[in-house]
């Protein structure tokens, strides 16, 4: 089955600093593990708010962002400064690069340039040092983390195809890897016979013997027809994965969206997240 098309633009292994728990607590077997995984946060500071409040009630250990803190809203410092103190490792996303000259906007659409050149001088010196210094992939036992694709991971390629998913399959040294960039959350499954398939589910119990990839959709914009701001908890001891939705307060960053002077679409498109 193919995965929805995304409606957007088109090293090492972490950010800089090290953990403050330690690599140790992270080894499989020795430590259960419940990751708190979002991605796509794209400058809505609201949304990120809201996630942020849902994970406080559920007793998450370690938490990791997949990509594109910046981009499309209002808020990119706001949210810069959140992700920092709370997720142990970020990964970089298009607009995350982008708004720091480190990838082109050649194939952005029109709306994302003009979000990307707005952000780029909205942001202050320790913010672009925090981007440029994000890594494209980060691995540890448990998982994999890449904002678009293990191959290739610095072109963002969509995850939209089991074709696509199977490059990624490939390079798995673990069974999970985490994407986000499409803001469609959803898991593409690889069983021990090589088969793939999508679903659109948003509560998969990891089986050892298959390999999983599992978007876990936009905090700040997604695009699967659900306005709410979506997350992702996996627990290592329950072998489970789940994606999350919680509502948020869009009329406030929709108006910080046109108050900056960002296209109106920006905020509009969130009412209906497409």
């Amino acid at each position: 089955m193919q995965a929805p098309s995304p409606r957007g633009d088109r090293e090492a292994e972490g950010q800089r600093g090290e953990s403050p728990y330690g690599q140790e607590n992270l080894r499989k077997g020795n430590f259960f593990v419940r990751y708190g995984i979002f991605s796509d946060i794209h400058s809505n500071s609201e949304a990120l708010d809201a996630i942020i409040e849902a994970y406080r009630k559920e007793k998450i250990d370690k938490y990791l962002c997949v990509g594109d803190v910046v981009g499309y809203a209002a808020s990119p410092r706001e949210c810069i400064d959140k992700v920092k103190k709370l997720s142990m490792i970020t990964v970089a996303g298009n607009h995350d690069r982008a708004s720091v000259n480190l990838f082109s906007t050649d194939y952005f659409n029109p709306l994302a340039k003009v979000a990307v050149s707005w952000t780029e001088r909205n942001l202050d010196e320790q913010d672009r040092y925090f981007l440029e210094g994000l890594a494209l992939v980060y691995k540890n036992e448990d998982l994999a983390l890449v904002h678009g694709t293990l191959d290739e991971p610095g072109d963002f390629n969509y995850m939209t195809d089991g074709y696509i998913a199977s490059k990624t399959f490939e390079l798995l040294e673990t069974n999970i890897c985490f994407v986000g960039h499409t803001h469609v959350p959803g898991v593409f499954i690889k069983s021990k016979n090589s088969h793939i398939e999508y679903q659109e589910g948003s509560n998969i119990d990891i089986k050892e013997e298959n390999k999983y990839i599992i978007n876990v959709g936009s905090v700040g914009q997604p695009r699967d027809g659900n306005p709410q701001a979506a997350y992702c908890i996996y627990d290592t001891d329950k072998e489970n994965i789940q994606i999350k939705r919680i509502s948020y307060d869009i009329q406030t960053t929709r108006q910080k969206i046109i108050n900056e002077g960002l296209p109106r679409f920006l905020g509009e498109r969130l009412l209906l997240g497409r």
